[in-house]
């Protein structure tokens, strides 16, 4: 399992079946769903997000995953809080093991994509436009011999526009961002600092516990006093590229994919099966989905050195899940 471990249940199809994919609840008000959370607009300027067990991959919902919102939830508390000092963030509260309770903010229309190595497979990623030969990539420009999965010279940022559900992320460079007014000059500057500054400390953290930090994303908003906020998620496996360390060098050397625990394992077992932007995307076997939600689950344990903690068997999610929205929101939920 390239290091991960099995999780705790092998009842494949009993986890399968107890995967949270839907989180609304009439109680709420301004319901709206994503990819992955499922979120309420509350009256006061607060926000809901529950993340779900949905997995998406090449911008469409193709399964479910065992433990996957709470893992992706509790990374980015994890995060959120080591990198509070860097940048304000939304976080009001954190209710559930699934939930957060945010504020809300003024989204910028762009992902701040910040890369260390060349790798990918999404048409966004720097690797694919590389291999066809293309050298001036999001406005920067690529020396020739460069190999897959090696590191850059220096790291760099590749933002994009952010795309609906079920549209694609669009890459774009930072001089058309500022001439289409998607953002201005001092705030462009001000994103790349903090982006710049984010990735650094979840580099930092990540060696430390023998993982390299490959590449993120980063979503920011402006807040009532016009400042930026970083908001939604912060170095998860779903928005980050995660990379074993210790094996990193030998694979390399052989040719092979890193040992990886992020979502591109999935990436690559669909872009193995099918052209994923052309073609009907294959089911995904149970097996396979089991195999993710170890790995997330272990890079959960490795990335933040807390053990992780199973909903217990038999206990409904979407039943915790509501149960303690009821506690922290009890206006909408009555007696």
């Amino acid at each position: 399992m390239d290091g991960a471990q099995p999780i705790p249940d092998p009842d494949a199809e009993r986890l399968l079946a107890a995967c949270l994919t839907d989180a609304e609840f009439p109680e709420l008000p301004n319901f709206s769903r994503g990819k992955v959370r499922d979120m309420y607009d509350l009256l006061d300027g607060r926000r809901i997000m529950v993340a779900t067990d949905r997995q998406s991959a090449f911008d469409e919902v193709l399964a479910a995953v065992p433990f996957k919102g709470q893992v992706l939830n509790q990374t980015a508390q994890f995060w959120f809080e080591k990198t509070a000092d860097i940048c304000p963030n939304h976080v009001v509260d954190f209710p559930d093991p699934n939930v957060i309770v945010g504020r809300r903010l003024e989204m910028l229309p762009i992902e701040m994509v910040v890369r260390d190595y060349i790798t990918g497979s999404t048409e966004t990623s720097i690797w694919p436009m590389y291999e066809r030969g293309e050298r001036v990539l999001y406005g920067l420009e690529f020396p020739d011999g460069l190999e897959k999965n090696q590191k850059l010279p220096e790291t760099i940022i590749t933002p994009t526009t952010k795309a609906e559900v079920g549209a694609h992320d669009a890459p774009v460079t930072a001089a058309e961002i500022v001439e289409r007014n998607l953002v201005a000059q001092t705030q462009w500057d001000e994103l790349a600092e903090l982006s710049l500054a984010l990735f650094a400390r979840g580099r930092e953290i990540a060696a430390a516990n023998g993982l390299i930090l490959v590449d993120t994303k980063y979503e920011f908003g402006v807040d009532g006093d016009g400042r930026i906020t970083l908001a939604d998620e912060v170095h998860t496996p779903d928005s980050s590229r995660y990379w074993v360390a210790a094996s990193y060098d030998e694979r390399l050397a052989a040719g092979s994919e890193p040992e990886s625990l992020d979502k591109e394992f999935l990436r690559l077992w669909i872009a193995e099966r099918c052209d994923p932007y052309n073609d009907p995307i294959p089911e995904i076997p149970a097996a396979t989905l089991i195999e993710f939600s170890a790995k997330y689950v272990t890079l959960f344990e490795q990335a933040t050195g807390r053990k992780f903690q199973a909903p217990a068997a038999g206990v409904s999610v979407r039943e915790r899940v509501r149960d303690n929205l009821a506690r922290a929101f009890p206006e909408y939920f009555g007696d």
